[in-house]
């Protein structure tokens, strides 16, 4: 914060997220000029690999580490200079020298121009090359937009190109081919007197907007290559449906093949979702590219517009309908473990009622058999409690006090007996299982 400011202290993202609009300002471009625009993507490679690289180009020795921190770097290599921007997957490198005097159209192709950064530089970029690119911009009266036309589609040859005007103040021309070295070409017409600040913006748009095409395309051949399994989950999935619809199938055999079909989809989710994520947010970038271009025909020719959107339209809508599939066989995997956990819990509640019933039965049977030991135990403790009686009458008779035979006493006291012991076990009954 400034020390005569009289706002509060600055949040600590405040100073990068402000300074983000300015991150990549496109280059000032004196015209004539040619312009090596290579992408190569930076997986495996560190920011030190590509600072060592950047080293060896001339006049840069002692160029600090520090330079890349902000992930743009725009270097004055003697007649030529060199941006750098590093992004999430992929690094690029523009070289701008001006255009030999001596270089006509027609008299030699785009990789016949001489190259004032070593090409051994170039092919010892670290990465993989996704993009290469070199673009010619001249300045040329726009009047006639055939013979301008005429004169870009010169440096192509015999090619079929594509053609757009660019505000009514520049042309573009290319023909979207891999030539023998590796690059495609483009030319740019534009008004004699356009500002260098034009000139780079428009070179900054066309360079994007190839590279972010193809970083798009990137999710096509893996659409195509999970096209086959997607087609085999659907297929296994909609015969796990079919056999919830069955009774007689097993929930443990249909919870494995659900479990293995989940784990499928997920492992193709996990695998692929930031690669077609990403090809939707580079297709936008393309779109806005387009739209800032704002493209004019030119007779005889596709705009740059159409050719692209012919051609990469489908190749989105693979890749989107490809995770949608994936997205909607995760749903539909949902619904079904819903459905098979849905069944399972209405076969455990009626074995859980089953159960129920078997414990009802067991402890009726178990209630008898105690009523019939309760009834047996009555019985023998009145045998002993008699059997007692008897051994006192006889005690009795010997000493002359019992009139009668004990016996005869004895069998009296039988039914005695058996009430009292009958109305002690009811009172014992009542005392343990009366509520409270």
């Amino acid at each position: 914060m400034h020390e005569d400011s009289i706002l509060p202290l600055d949040d600590s993202l405040r100073l990068t997220l402000h300074n983000e609009v300015h991150a990549r300002p496109p280059a000032r471009i004196r015209l004539p000029a040619v312009i090596i625009h290579i992408a190569v993507l930076n997986d495996g490679v560190s920011r030190a690999d590509e600072h060592a690289h950047l080293r060896r180009l001339p006049g840069q020795h002692e160029l600090p580490e520090e330079a890349l921190a902000a992930n743009f770097l725009r270097l004055r290599c003697g007649d030529f200079s060199l941006k750098w921007e590093r992004h999430a997957e992929f690094t690029r490198y523009a070289a701008v020298q001006p255009l030999p005097a001596d270089a006509e159209p027609g008299a030699q192709t785009l990789d016949a121009l001489p190259l004032r950064v070593a090409p051994e530089w170039l092919g010892r970029i670290p990465g993989r090359t996704i993009a290469a690119i070199k673009l010619v911009m001249i300045e040329r009266p726009l009047t006639c937009a055939p013979s301008a036309l005429a004169e870009a589609q010169a440096w192509f040859g015999a090619h079929a190109v594509v053609a757009s005007t660019m505000g009514g103040h520049s042309l573009v021309v290319t023909d979207f081919r891999l030539h023998a070295s590796g690059f495609e070409h483009m030319v740019v017409l534009a008004e004699p007197g356009t500002p260098e600040t034009r000139a780079g913006r428009i070179c900054q748009r066309l360079l994007e907007l190839e590279t972010y095409r193809l970083m798009a395309l990137r999710g096509l051949p893996a659409a195509k290559a999970l096209s086959g399994t997607l087609a085999d989950v659907e297929a296994t999935l909609a015969a796990i449906t079919a056999r919830l619809q069955a009774h007689g199938a097993s929930e443990a055999e249909l919870l494995d093949d659900l479990i293995s079909t989940a784990a499928r989809v997920e492992h193709a989710t996990a695998a692929h979702q930031y690669r077609f994520g990403a090809t939707q947010a580079y297709h936008a970038i393309v779109e806005t590219r387009l739209a800032e271009l704002h493209e004019g025909k030119v007779a005889g020719t596709q705009t740059l517009g159409e050719f692209m959107q012919r051609r990469l339209s489908p190749a989105i809508a693979t890749v989107s309908a490809t995770a949608q599939r994936l997205a909607g066989l995760s749903q539909r995997i949902t619904r079904a473990s819903a459905l098979l956990r849905t069944r399972v819990d209405i076969a455990t509640e009626a074995q859980n009622q089953q159960l129920l019933a078997q414990l009802n039965n067991g402890q009726r049977t178990q209630l008898r058999m105690q009523a019939t030991v309760e009834g047996l135990s009555i019985a023998a403790i009145t045998y002993y409690v008699v059997s007692l009686l008897l051994y006192f009458f006889k005690a009795l008779k010997a000493e002359g006090w019992l009139p009668f035979s004990p016996e005869l006493a004895a069998g009296a006291a039988i039914p005695l007996v058996l009430l009292a012991v009958w109305q002690t076990t009811r009172r014992i009954h009542r005392k343990f299982f009366s509520h409270p």
